[in-house]
C-alpha cells in the first residue's frame, strides 16, 4: 500500500533530499485545472502558448485568452478562421499573436484578427498545423507543404517537394533556434533550414523500418515525425508517435517507453526550456535532459499526481502530489515564468512549484 511520508520542503530551485546528491529536478506540485466551467470553450484543447502577459488555449471550438484570472473566447464571429485553433505563435518584437487553424492562418494585432488563406495570400492550404517565428518572418506548417510570410514586405515563399529535400507535403510542424528553422514531415522525418546559408537538409530514419528501430541510435527513429524543438544546447529533440529521437549535432540518441522513463512513445508534442526537453504523450508528461528524467502522471483511480525521478547516477524515487493534470492525454506545454502550463483531453491545467511528497511501499 502506498502512503507519502512527511514533506521534503519547498522547492525554490533546491529540492531538498538529505540523503540524495543529485540535481533538482524540476518539480510542479500544484496544479489548477480549467475547463468548461472557467469559462474553456471546449475541454479539447489542441495547443498552448504562454506568453508575458496572457495565456492562449487552442481548442475545437474557439480560440481562448486566459487575462488577470478570467478566460475569453474568441471565435469565428470575431474574425477567427476557423472554431478548430491548432498551433500559436507570438512575434517578439510586436506581441502580435499568429494562430494556425483548420481554415487558415490569423493574425491578432490591437484587438483585430487578419486572415490569410489559400486564395487571398501565399499559404500553401488552409489547414495550418504549425506556426514559428524567426527574425521578423512567420512559418507555418500546412496540409500541402510550408509557408513562409514576411510581413513587413508582404512577401510569400513556398517549400514543397519542388525547392526543398521534402518527401513529403503533409508538414506537421514547425519550429525555430535562432539561426535554424526546423520542419516535421509527416512521413519524411525531419527537415532543417539554415537561415544565414539558405540551405536545406533533411534526416531520414536510416533504416526505413516502420514498425521498428533496426539499429539503435543510427539516426532518426522513424520518419512519422510529429515535432521537433531545440534547447539551449542546440540538441533537436524530435518527438514521435513511436518514441523520442535526440540530435546534439554529432550523434543521434533514441528512447523509447520500453527501453527508458519515457512516459509514452506517442509524443503528441515537445517543448524545451534551458536544457531540458518537456514531452507532452499520450499517457503523461515527461522532462528530461538526456540523463536526468522525470515523468508526471495522473493516478486513474484517485485523481491525485504520481511524480517519478530517475537520476543519472542512482536509484529512482516516486513522489506524490493531490494536485494534477486533468487528464494523462497531453497535447501541448508552454511556460509563463515559473509556471508551466499543459493542454490534454480535458482541458487545460497550470501548475507551480510547490512540495512534494516521497511515496514507499509497504
Amino acid at each position: 500500500m502506498r502512503k507519502t511520508i512527511g514533506q521534503l520542503g519547498a522547492l525554490l530551485g533546491v529540492l531538498l533530499l538529505p540523503h540524495s546528491v543529485h540535481a533538482a529536478p524540476p518539480f510542479y506540485d500544484n496544479w489548477e485545472t480549467f475547463g468548461l466551467s472557467h469559462g474553456l470553450p471546449s475541454e479539447k484543447v489542441f495547443c498552448i502558448r504562454a506568453t508575458k502577459d496572457d495565456v492562449w488555449a487552442g481548442t475545437d471550438h474557439g480560440l481562448a485568452r486566459f487575462t488577470d484570472g478570467r478566460w475569453r473566447t474568441y471565435t469565428t464571429a470575431d474574425g477567427l478562421a476557423h472554431l478548430a485553433v491548432l498551433s500559436i505563435a507570438e512575434d517578439p518584437e510586436t506581441k502580435d499573436l499568429w494562430i494556425g487553424t483548420m481554415g487558415g492562418l490569423n493574425r491578432f494585432s490591437a484587438g483585430r484578427f487578419d486572415t490569410f488563406t489559400q486564395f487571398n495570400s501565399g499559404l500553401a492550404n488552409d489547414i495550418v498545423y504549425g506556426v514559428t517565428f524567426l527574425r521578423g518572418e512567420v512559418w507555418a506548417a500546412t496540409a500541402a507543404g510550408l509557408s513562409r510570410y514576411n510581413a513587413a514586405q508582404h512577401r510569400w515563399t513556398l517549400y514543397d517537394e519542388t525547392n526543398t529535400p521534402m518527401h513529403e507535403v503533409w508538414c506537421y510542424s514547425v519550429t525555430s533556434s535562432q539561426k535554424k528553422v526546423y520542419v516535421a514531415v509527416w512521413g519524411g522525418g525531419l527537415l532543417e533550414y539554415d537561415v544565414a546559408q539558405n540551405k536545406w537538409k533533411d534526416y531520414r530514419d536510416p533504416d526505413g523500418e516502420m514498425e521498428m528501430d533496426l539499429f539503435r541510435d543510427d539516426g532518426l527513429l522513424i520518419d512519422v515525425v510529429a515535432g521537433a524543438a531545440c534547447d539551449s544546447a542546440d540538441r533537436v529533440w524530435v518527438a514521435s508517435y513511436f518514441g523520442l529521437s535526440v540530435y546534439d549535432g554529432r550523434r543521434w540518441r533514441t528512447y523509447m517507453d520500453h527501453d527508458s522513463p519515457l512516459a509514452g512513445n506517442f509524443i503528441n508534442f515537445v517543448a524545451t526550456r534551458a536544457e531540458v526537453a518537456w514531452m507532452a504523450t499520450d499517457n503523461g508528461l515527461s522532462a528530461s535532459d538526456r540523463e536526468n528524467w522525470w515523468t508526471y502522471r495522473r493516478d486513474p483511480e484517485t485523481g491525485t499526481g504520481v511524480v517519478d525521478w530517475t537520476p543519472a547516477n542512482g536509484p529512482p524515487e516516486r513522489f506524490t502530489s493531490q494536485t494534477i493534470f486533468p487528464h494523462n492525454y497531453l497535447l501541448g506545454v508552454s511556460f509563463q515564468g515559473d509556471q508551466i502550463w499543459v493542454a490534454t483531453e480535458k482541458g487545460a491545467a497550470r501548475g507551480t512549484r510547490g512540495q512534494v511528497r516521497r511515496a514507499t511501499t509497504e
